[in-house]
Formats: structure tokens, C-alpha cells, sequence
């Protein structure tokens, strides 16, 4: 079975077995009727890949793997805050009417900042690292910025990388190795989601930067399940896994600002048939 599948479920069961419920108490997100989106939670849930093995995609449900390759460009690479810029629809309930989800996400990427080298943005400062300080312990991006929350429709979620370089013996290439930090994840919504987008982030900048792929590691402050998701993750988890897929990244690319959505695959992924009309927290 895929690594991720064996992830997932036992996280999922660790949550419903073990968790805390916050039914009763004062909630911000809500259902579509106005009733309050209670949750059981986890805290300070760490879940490692290992992306040298295989890529982790989960095969209980298919995860689109190109939508989530768009958004994590959409931030990453486009560095835009509007949904215009974006293929899918996930962030439409977040928008303004221009299509504006405010100073978040991919506005906070794109700030250039003061270096010694000069002016660069978030992304460009990773990419200008790990090609000239690989082994320095200072690689990482952060865009829950204080003082723009207030122009932000939604606090970002998934909030900082920190990368990290090393060298397994007898290679001559780097291994790039990441921590994905997010303060908040709905498990059934979101976890493959971000997992899968992250780790083919990973595989570019690894890409780009001549090295070989590591470690993803997602560490979720509250990691929960809705109460109305409670039954689909019941019956999700039940679900007979299989192998995970093959992970195809375009070998023609080698320039972080040229990959686009098309540039992915998942090759011979299989898998169970996927969950339908999902009630989303608003």
C-alpha cells in the first residue's frame, strides 16, 4: 500500500479515538445553514515522507494532483493573491469582488526584502540559498505576517517551509530536506492536498537547484476532523489501499519559473473511487 494511505489512517484513527472535541464550545468556522462546524482535534500532529522512496499520494480517494500543483504554483511561482490567477475554484468563498483574497498567500512571497545581495523576494532568497549557502540553516519562507492579518480574507494555514540540506554517504549530490508548518489542517479536505502539492514543490526546487529529493516533513498544530466528516472519514479509512503511483516531473524543466501544471504526473495511480459533495467550514 502507499506510505501515505498507512499516514493517513493511522492519524485519522489517533484523532477519532483520541482527540478532543470542541462540540459546545465558542467556534469561528460554521456550516452553509449558519450551525456551528464543530471539530475533534489533534494537537501537534508530525507526519514524515520520505520523498527518495515514493511520492505520497493517497490512494483511498484519488488527490488531483495537477489542481494542487497549480495552487502551490499559484503561490510559489505566480505569487498572486487572486483567484483570477488560479485554474480551480477553492478560494472563491475567500475573494473580493475583484477576485482579491487580500495581502495572503502568494502577496506575501512575492515582497522583496533588503539582503546583503540585494532585493529579493521569499522565493527567489530559497532558491539564491540553496544554490549558494546550501548548508545554511536559514533557508525558509514565512507568510503569517502580523501586521497585514487584517488585510488578510483567510490567515494563512500552511505558514512557513524551512529547508534544510544534507548529504547521505557515498552520493555527490545534496539531499534537500523540508518542514512544511501549518497551524490548522482539515484532515479530510486538506491533508493529501497540501502533502502532495508540497513534495512536488520539493521535487522542483531539488530539481533546480541540482540536488536529490529527502524528507517532507508536515507538522500540523491542529489537526482535526469536522463533525460532519466524521462518517466519510469512517468509511474512507476502510478503504483497501494500493500501490502508491510513480511521480513524473518534466526533465526538460530546469528553471523553477517554467513549470507549469503540465509539468506533473502520476503515473499508474489507482485508486478507490473519490468522495463527492464534501461539506466545507466557512
Amino acid at each position: 500500500m502507499s506510505y501515505a494511505d498507512t499516514v493517513f489512517i493511522n492519524m485519522c484513527r489517533d484523532i477519532l479515538e483520541n482527540g478532543t472535541s470542541t462540540e459546545g464550545e465558542k467556534v469561528r468556522p460554521h456550516w452553509e445553514d449558519g450551525t456551528p462546524a464543530y471539530t475533534i482535534k489533534k494537537f501537534g500532529v508530525v507526519n514524515r515522507y520520505d520523498l527518495s522512496g515514493e511520492f505520497p499520494l493517497l490512494t483511498l480517494r484519488p488527490t488531483p494532483l495537477k489542481s494542487a500543483t497549480d495552487e502551490m504554483l499559484w503561490i510559489w511561482q505566480r505569487k498572486s493573491n487572486n483567484i483570477h490567477d488560479l485554474h480551480s475554484h477553492i478560494w472563491d468563498e475567500w475573494a473580493d469582488e475583484n477576485g482579491s483574497i487580500g495581502k495572503a498567500y502568494g502577496y506575501q512571497l512575492g515582497v522583496k526584502h533588503q539582503y546583503k545581495e540585494g532585493m529579493m523576494d521569499q522565493v527567489d532568497r530559497v532558491i539564491y540559498d540553496l544554490k549558494n549557502n546550501p548548508y545554511s540553516r536559514r533557508i525558509m519562507t514565512n507568510i503569517y505576517v502580523h501586521q497585514d492579518l487584517h488585510e488578510m480574507n483567510l490567515y494563512p494555514c500552511a505558514y512557513s517551509m524551512t529547508f534544510n540540506v544534507t548529504q547521505n554517504k557515498g552520493e555527490d549530490k545534496l539531499t534537500l530536506n523540508g518542514i512544511l508548518n501549518q497551524r490548522s489542517q482539515d484532515v479530510l479536505t486538506a491533508n493529501n492536498w497540501n502533502v502532495a502539492q508540497y513534495a512536488v514543490l520539493m521535487h522542483m526546487l531539488a530539481r533546480v537547484c541540482d540536488m536529490n529529493v529527502g524528507e517532507l516533513v508536515h507538522v500540523i498544530a491542529d489537526a482535526h476532523i469536522y463533525d460532519r466528516h466524521i462518517p466519510i472519514i469512517k468509511e474512507l479509512i476502510e478503504r483497501e489501499p494500493q500501490p502508491a503511483p510513480e511521480f513524473w516531473l518534466n526533465p526538460q524543466i530546469r528553471d523553477f519559473y517554467e513549470f507549469s501544471r503540465d509539468d506533473v504526473k502520476a503515473v499508474n495511480y489507482v485508486t478507490g473511487p473519490q468522495v463527492k459533495n464534501i461539506p466545507v467550514a466557512i
